[in-house]
């Protein structure tokens, strides 16, 4: 098992679990690597690193498919969403590297990631089930500590989103209308949830639960981050009146008092 009874039962109340060593470090470093190329910066040369984020498209070269299949994955995404109900990843979604830089990025607000689109990619979505989101997820291909922007994570959080949910229904609601709706009940910033940073090792990942609430930084550290964020994607919706339960299900029913 990649993930202890202890770890579950976090997952459920904090909406989060860190899995260290999830792929190897030579494939973070290899990756990372190609990544600079990417970019057509220097990774010697600060001078070069005129943004605070630089975004790149996904990507499924070999090292990137390897670290996204590994078998201590695939074991915890067993153990949170349920055997036969997530699908591979087929690589590794969007890379927003974060270097130090006196500029604000622009996408520092507190939100949840949405799970579909049904407008083609015009609006992006959530309900109550979860549709077409498993997991959100932290790839860290670069040392991460306190100062090198990590993923700001409001503990608990995805506790508070299942209310707001509910009533819409399988239907949902659009993320922003959400994210908006959420905020001016004090439930986005919410202040009295305490912040994690996701921080770690080249190679650890974070599995998050899809409505957990999160929020981008500005870098203070002297090394660019590179990190991917890929959605683990679903096979179907929750399903929250047949037990036994997922830990994802548990986490949504509890945040509805059930």
């Amino acid at each position: 098992m990649a993930l202890t009874p202890h770890d579950l039962d976090r997952f459920v109340t904090d909406g989060f679990v860190l899995l260290e060593e999830a792929f190897p470090r030579h494939l973070a470093e290899e990756c990372r690597a190609f990544l600079w190329r990417e970019t057509g910066l220097h990774p010697d040369d600060p001078a070069t690193w005129t943004q605070p984020v630089v975004r790149l498209l996904g990507y499924g070269q070999p090292p990137f498919q390897a670290a996204a299949t590994t078998p201590r994955l695939h074991a915890a995404f067993d153990q949170l969403a349920g055997q036969g109900r997530w699908h591979p990843r087929q690589g590794l979604g969007t890379f927003p590297i974060r270097f130090p830089h006196p500029d604000d990025p622009g996408d520092a607000g507190w939100h949840m990631d949405a799970g579909y689109s049904p407008d083609d990619g015009r609006s992006y979505w959530l309900n109550l089930r979860s549709r077409g989101r498993a997991l959100l997820m932290l790839f860290l291909f670069s040392d991460v500590g306190e100062h090198d922007a990590p993923t700001r994570i409001k503990v608990g959080s995805h506790l508070d989103v299942p209310p707001f949910l509910a009533p819409h229904g399988e239907d949902g609601v659009e993320m922003f209308e959400l994210c908006r709706t959420m905020d001016a009940a004090g439930r986005l910033d919410a202040p009295e949830r305490p912040v994690a940073l996701a921080t770690g090792r080249a190679g650890d990942v974070y599995l998050c639960h899809p409505f957990l609430i999160h929020a981008a930084q500005p870098h203070h550290g002297t090394r660019p981050r590179f990190m991917a964020q890929p959605p683990l994607l679903s096979t179907g919706p929750l399903d929250l009146e047949h037990g036994p339960h997922t830990p994802l299900e548990q986490a949504v029913l509890l945040g509805l008092g059930r």
